[in-house]
């Protein structure tokens, strides 16, 4: 699956990320991350070929909720999105690619 993994597609999914999302516990925000955006994701490209990217922890944070208790929130790390999305848009495809082949 990793041979589908391409800038082109990373760039695609950073930029359907929500652009005002709270940043995780790297504290990048997506406009922060934009900035240099080829070269960032060229990078990001090579760690995960290589095999050296990590995924950061999360960071904690707590939405309120209707009857006074809070409901815990993992916030991940921008990279780590955008990682992530990339995965489910290569699975959805290949999902796609089998049920239509069929």
């Amino acid at each position: 699956m990793l041979h589908h993994l391409s800038v082109d597609l990373l760039r695609d999914s950073f930029y359907a990320l929500q652009r005002k999302a709270s940043p995780g516990v790297d504290g990048v925000t997506w406009q922060e991350y934009e900035t240099g955006l080829e070269d960032r994701l060229v990078d990001l490209h090579n760690r995960v070929h290589r095999g050296t990217y990590r995924a950061k922890p999360s960071r904690r944070g707590y939405k309120p909720k209707a009857d006074g208790r809070q409901r815990p929130l993992g916030v991940a790390a921008l990279e780590d999105k955008i990682v992530k999305q990339t995965v489910v848009t290569i699975l959805n495809q290949r999902i796609a690619h089998r049920r239509f082949a069929h």
